[in-house]
């Protein structure tokens, strides 16, 4: 049976794993699902339609499934999805989706959301994704596997961001990031691959290697879109991370490419 804290208010109808934790204070809403050995710390508040995985760590005074900040929200029941083993520090806010958007706010799996980070409706979340302190995205933002923002980060709405992205603290992204590059500012500029990151990841020097090069040709040329992406078929050493890349720029972006 479940440890709940005899201070804890679980509402009737809510589903809790029988070796989940519920620290004291909290509060469990009557369309929640938590997963197996889920702690959820003192004071949390878990509510709307949220379905947690396994193994999550849910700190003191977070608030997940609130309703969107969307002035066109009308009470839908849309919903939160969360994966397994992802940590959420103090005062993470995660809202539920918006019928107009995805109608759900999903994060994937062993991602970790520092103190007072803020996912915001319809927002999707990749694995092994990491928010510092204080970032923030707005609504619809999708971010893949692996990216990192820096601290109180500040993501426009409807922006994506590609895997391996490293966005240094303090930045504000209008625009899309394309995957494994390195941003930084208000609003952030692109200065390259994020070679340190990629380097620790475990890619390979040859990997990292045409990745500058095709960032030089896409990014620090005078060539038009389709000139560059023609270049970087015929020069660059073809691997999976470069078609990545190549294929972020073609894929069709509502808020346009950071440059």
């Amino acid at each position: 049976m479940a440890e709940i804290h005899p201070s804890a208010v679980v509402a009737p109808g809510a589903e809790i794993a029988d070796d989940a934790v519920i620290g004291a204070f909290a509060v469990i809403g009557p369309k929640v699902s938590i997963g197996a050995g889920c702690a959820i710390g003192p004071h949390a508040v878990i509510d709307g339609r949220t379905t947690i995985g396994s193994r999550n760590h849910i700190g003191p005074f977070v608030s997940i499934g609130q309703p969107p900040q969307d002035f066109s929200y009308a009470g839908e029941d849309t919903e939160v999805l969360i994966g397994d083993d992802n940590s959420f520090r103090e005062h993470v806010t995660i809202h539920r989706g918006t019928v107009r958007g995805r109608a759900r706010t999903t994060i994937g799996c062993h991602c970790y959301l520092m103190v007072g980070a803020h996912v915001a409706h319809d927002c999707l979340l990749g694995d092994h994704v990491i928010m510092a302190n204080g970032a923030t995205l707005g609504g619809h933002v999708q971010i893949d596997d692996h990216a990192s923002l820096g601290g109180h980060v500040a993501i426009h709405q409807f922006v994506k961001i590609g895997t391996h992205a490293f966005l240094g603290g303090m930045s504000g992204l209008r625009m899309d990031m394309p995957p494994y590059m390195l941003g930084f500012g208000a609003p952030a500029k692109l200065y390259g691959p994020n070679s340190v990151g990629l380097k620790r990841f475990g890619l390979s020097s040859e990997a990292i290697l045409a990745l500058k090069r095709a960032y030089k040709i896409i990014f620090r040329s005078s060539l038009n879109l389709r000139e560059a992406l023609e270049r970087v078929h015929r020069e660059v050493q073809p691997c999976p991370e470069v078609q990545t890349l190549v294929q972020f720029m073609i894929d069709h972006s509502k808020r346009g490419v950071t440059k």
